[in-house]
């Protein structure tokens, strides 16, 4: 499958943190084929390894995560509406009045808020917390909710796929669904050397997944494949975009949890510059990814990331530049064919 018709397909699947099963099927109906050998353990990470034409010295493993951000039902009201809290990191700006799709069963509901013709001129231009906001499913009292919605059920924001502008695509769960397709990819071609491949549980909620992940493989090396926010935005002065879209894949020194491994950075420069592959540094210290947990957990491990540009990560309308993933999976390739 072309790559990004297949990047479609796992967006396209509800799977926020706890909730990666249909994510995973997907994923192992990909992968079957491939001569890989694969399981999935306790906390539903699935453990990929694929021989290669030679074997490492070191175990080498490459990351994504499966799941993506969301909502959790906490009560139904008697009005019929739905009260929910995040499921990971979603700023409330970003959720009044979008539409949102319950995992369970597709129902389809919309995040109420209060119109502006009836407001308190004290609430004019003002977000009200997730708290105060309420999903709306169409139905008129509790009772009629109850049979489409209970306490602990999830949802997404809806499924969005869409091509637009210049190369662009933007949609729900970019992040991390691309490095997901990416390591499929990589999983269905041959390879040079023996390595460890992992689709990860509730990266969003703390890394938890790559922890058991890190206990159960013990690598040396951690390649992670994440999206990392961009920040070429109107307003936005350069030294705080962090990166920009179109320039290629992210390389960090550091974040929010983790100082990356010195030599591996230095060589993902290197391999960029001989191989052509566009990159970038991310030039502001901010957020995290499972890297955190790679380095820390078991006996620790060399991490690295390479990230790919993506505006409004976290949202339902994350943008990223075709030509920026496939820099990422070129850049990827290059430096898992090393003997590291």
């Amino acid at each position: 499958m072309e790559f990004f018709a297949r990047l479609k397909e796992y967006c396209d699947i509800p799977g926020p943190s706890g909730m990666e099963d249909l994510v995973r099927e997907r994923i192992i109906q990909d992968i079957k084929d491939s001569g890989a050998e694969y399981e999935v353990d306790a906390v539903g990470n699935l453990v990929v390894f694929k021989k290669g034409r030679q074997r490492r010295d070191n175990k080498l493993l490459v990351a994504a995560h499966m799941d993506e951000v969301g909502f959790m039902i906490t009560y139904v009201g008697e009005d019929g509406y739905l009260w929910f809290d995040t499921v990971g990191g979603i700023d409330r700006r970003v959720v009044s009045g979008r539409r949102l799709k319950l995992c369970k069963n597709g129902v389809t509901g919309v995040v109420a808020s209060k119109s502006i013709h009836i407001q308190k001129p004290s609430e004019f231009g003002m977000c009200e917390p997730v708290s105060e906001m309420n999903i709306d499913i169409g139905c008129y009292d509790r009772e009629t909710a109850s049979r489409y919605a209970k306490v602990g059920d999830c949802a997404t924001f809806c499924p969005n796929y869409e091509d637009f502008g210049d190369g662009l695509i933007k949609s729900k769960a970019l992040d991390d669904r691309f490095g997901c397709a990416l390591m499929v990819d990589m999983i269905n071609s041959d390879l040079e050397y023996d390595t460890y491949f992992a689709f990860n549980t509730c990266e969003e909620i703390g890394c938890d997944g790559a922890a058991e992940v890190c206990y159960r493989i013990r690598p040396d090396v951690a390649v992670i494949l994440e999206s990392t926010t961009a920040g070429d935005i109107c307003g936005a002065p350069e030294g705080r975009r962090a990166c920009e879209v179109r320039k290629g894949a992210v390389i960090s020194h550091m974040d929010g949890g983790t100082i990356y491994d010195k030599e591996l950075v230095a060589l993902a420069l290197q391999v960029g510059k001989e191989q052509d592959i566009p990159c970038q540094l991310k030039n502001i210290v901010a957020g995290g990814n499972e890297a955190k947990a790679f380095q820390r957990e078991a006996l620790g491990a060399r991490v690295l990331a390479i990230s790919a540009p993506t505006r409004y990560i976290h949202s339902a309308c994350s943008v990223a530049a075709k030509e920026d993933l496939i820099s990422v999976g070129k850049l990827a390739r290059a430096i898992i064919e090393r003997k590291i």
